[in-house]
């Protein structure tokens, strides 16, 4: 059975990080064996030359209706992926590329349709921690998401989670949400259908010049409300 996959990156102003990380994703898929892949850039509105920089090193761009999220960004990547899997993964590679593999095989053996990275479930991978208050409060939203989700998972946060693509596009064509809680949005949707579920261990590095300021991070917090009043609404079906 032949293997194709897309990768898709969101980025804002992203031109300083991204070369670096379009090397490495590029000399990942020179190496492997999936039989067809793509990379798609998703430029979010971006004021830097994210967009030539992603051309410039011959990968597929997408471009926003200016600045709308990284949820947005995401859902735009993943309805338009070309690949039987779609991975989204952040612009800074804080998960290595190469760990996609992970997550492929454990779906595979599961018979799933969505791998989710975890820092979570074996945080002997994590080389390079977020500064504490950061992580404290990773923790207590994720305490909060089971809370008001339901969702079991032990990290919803990490940006590298593979979806297969006929499925993700039921769930993608389905979110609401365009900043940073559409993580937690896109998984809830994923029960609601149906879809089966896996969470991977992965390796993963912080990787200094984040752009979710804490203000974003506390928006979060309300997102899972959102997700719960939207299920109440039926806005799900």
């Amino acid at each position: 059975m032949k293997r194709s996959l897309s990768i898709i990156i969101p980025a804002y102003n992203e031109a300083k990080r991204l070369p670096a990380s379009l090397v490495k994703v590029q000399e990942y898929l020179s190496a492997s064996k999936w039989d067809f892949a793509e990379v798609v850039v998703v430029d979010d509105g971006s004021t830097d030359n994210t967009v030539q920089v992603a051309r410039d090193a011959g990968v597929r761009v997408l471009q926003n209706p200016g600045n709308r999220g990284k949820g947005y960004s995401v859902k735009h990547g993943m309805l338009a992926a070309r690949g039987g899997w779609a991975l989204f993964t952040d612009a800074d590679l804080s998960s290595p590329i190469g760990e996609v593999e992970k997550l492929w095989a454990a779906a595979e053996r599961a018979g799933a349709q969505v791998a989710v990275g975890s820092r979570a479930m074996d945080r002997s991978l994590v080389g390079v921690h977020q500064p504490m208050l950061r992580e404290a409060m990773g923790r207590l939203f994720n305490v909060a998401m089971r809370l008001i989700t339901g969702l079991g998972f032990k990290d919803t946060q990490c940006g590298f989670k593979l979806f297969q693509t006929n499925a993700g596009r039921e769930v993608f064509s389905r979110q609401l949400l365009d900043g940073f809680g559409f993580d937690v949005e896109v998984l809830f949707i994923a029960k609601r259908l149906g879809l089966r579920s896996v969470e991977v261990p992965v390796r993963w590095d912080n990787v200094e010049g984040t752009k979710v300021s804490l203000l974003l991070g506390f928006a979060a917090f309300l997102d899972l409300l959102k997700v719960r009043r939207n299920a109440l609404q039926g806005r799900y079906k």
